[in-house]
């Protein structure tokens, strides 16, 4: 249970870093934690089904990224 408010307290945080007009490079920060909390929180689950899939589709992209432009 511990894991899963993580995650939904992660997500709370990155909308309200969006909303304040965070740059780039921080929220995608948040992301990279965001996953990690998630991977916690499947693993804690039992780390198979959908969302173990959806967590490796979403690492797989942000490695894809390009990293951010310092400005």
């Amino acid at each position: 249970m511990e894991e899963a408010r993580c995650v939904l307290d992660r997500l709370r945080r990155i909308d309200e870093l969006k909303s304040d007009g965070a740059p780039a490079d921080v929220l995608l920060a948040e992301v990279r934690a965001l996953l990690g909390e998630a991977e916690a929180w499947i693993e804690a689950e039992g780390g198979s089904g959908r969302a173990a899939r959806a967590l490796e589709s979403s690492r797989e992209a942000l490695a894809d990224e390009p990293a951010p432009i310092a400005g």
